[in-house]
């Protein structure tokens, strides 16, 4: 064993140079090298959520398991919950080690190691590996499609295909200001949800959105959606400009209609401007308490009628967590879940994990088949106490 602290530079030059494919086979290489690792394996997590699909090193054994693997109750969900380090007999005379692979809050799968020899130091330099190794997938995956075909563990339409492209490339972020995390479970025929989030230098941008219909049709509308949105939230649009725009290009192509909530947060001081076009009210749990914030509704995206959309404001506190939703966590078999109590109940959980709590219950309400996507978008809001707080003065929903 190579006893040296972890050279990030050299993995970094290393991953570089290697094939965009064969980020796990640097860091196995790494681990081999310096610990004498054996079976190094890392395990996806798929587009569901449910499962895991592992991706082992080159010149792994024969008999490792490349199948997918149950999450809920497995070690994997507990490392994954817990974001800690798990280590347990390997079988073999060895320990086996099963560290989260995690960036900015967003979990992207774990990393299995099994030596010989295990000590603090060591783990620390593993748990240092699986760390760099969420930041090579992230860029490796820019440039092969072998990290998105791992995680599909089901038949995509071309609909959900489309869909799925809409959306961010990480469902949960971390900052010292906030926390959030979204999910999306799509219905039998795709109903057209998306949501959609970005970090400016002082702002936090936030969209849910439905596109009317189903299937294919609403997948190209919703494409248009987020199309018209990004076009003009990265011209600098507020949320106010940003929904005109929106319901500008889906007037001039003829495309439908679409429901939305548009958020633009100003991370110094919590105020949240925001327009909600026909879209369901979120929630917000405020010192242990659920209440829905009723906003005033303007008309849909792509109403052919006179339409001027509201600009109103929302005044963050820190401590408060405000669950976005779309129409498909509330209506026909879904509506049998007390979100307001799951949402109390799953106060202490990280936004991730509150998601996966709040999108399994819809799922389970529903049986398994939805006839609409259901979307949630859960937004922890921390403050920031080093810098100068919202006045007090004025209006607060």
């Amino acid at each position: 064993m190579v006893d040296r602290d972890l050279e990030l530079g050299e993995l970094l030059a290393a991953a570089e140079a290697a094939p965009p494919g064969e980020s796990v086979d640097v860091v196995a290489h790494d681990l081999q090298k310096r610990f004498g690792a054996e079976r190094v394996s890392f395990l996806f997590v798929d587009l569901i959520g449910q499962r895991l699909v592992r991706l082992a090193a080159a010149g792994g054994e024969d008999g490792d398991d490349t199948g997918p693997v149950d999450l809920r109750g497995s070690v994997y969900d507990s490392v994954l919950r817990s974001q800690r380090q798990h280590v347990e007999p390997d079988g073999q005379g060895g320990r086996r080690v099963i560290t989260p692979v995690t960036n900015r809050g967003d979990c992207i799968g774990v990393l299995e190691v099994s030596l010989q020899c295990v000590d603090d130091s060591v783990l620390r330099q593993v748990s240092a590996a699986a760390h760099a190794l969420a930041y090579i997938i992230v860029t490796d995956r820019r440039f092969t499609d072998l990290y998105h075909l791992s995680r599909r563990t089901t038949q995509t339409s071309l609909a959900a295909e489309i869909q799925h492209q809409l959306l961010p490339s990480a469902s949960c972020c971390e900052a010292a200001e906030f926390t959030l995390a979204a999910g999306l479970v799509p219905a039998d025929d795709i109903g057209g949800d998306t949501y959609d989030y970005t970090l400016d230098r002082d702002t936090l941008h936030l969209s849910i959105t439905d596109a009317m219909g189903h299937d294919t049709n609403s997948a190209l509308l919703a494409t248009l959606l987020v199309g018209a949105l990004r076009q003009a939230r990265r011209s600098g649009c507020d949320a106010l400009k940003q929904a005109r725009h929106a319901h500008q290009a889906l007037l001039s192509h003829s495309r439908g209609l679409a429901t939305g909530q548009l958020l633009c947060v100003d991370l110094r001081s919590g105020l949240c401007e925001l327009v909600n076009a026909g879209h369901p009210w979120p929630l917000r749990l405020r010192e242990g308490r659920v209440e829905e914030v009723r906003l005033a509704v303007n008309l849909p995206f792509g109403v052919a009628a006179p339409t001027s959309y509201r600009l109103q404001e929302l005044h963050l506190r820190p401590g408060d967590r405000l669950v976005l939703l779309t129409d498909g966590m509330q209506e026909r078999g879904a509506g049998a879940v007390d979100l307001a109590s799951l949402i109390e109940s799953t106060s202490a959980l990280h936004p991730r994990e509150a998601v996966r709590v709040l999108t399994a219950a819809v799922l389970g309400a529903c049986h398994g088949s939805l006839r609409d996507d259901a979307t949630v978008l859960i937004l922890d809001w921390h403050g920031d106490r080093g810098r100068p707080t919202a006045a007090e003065a004025g209006p607060r929903l």
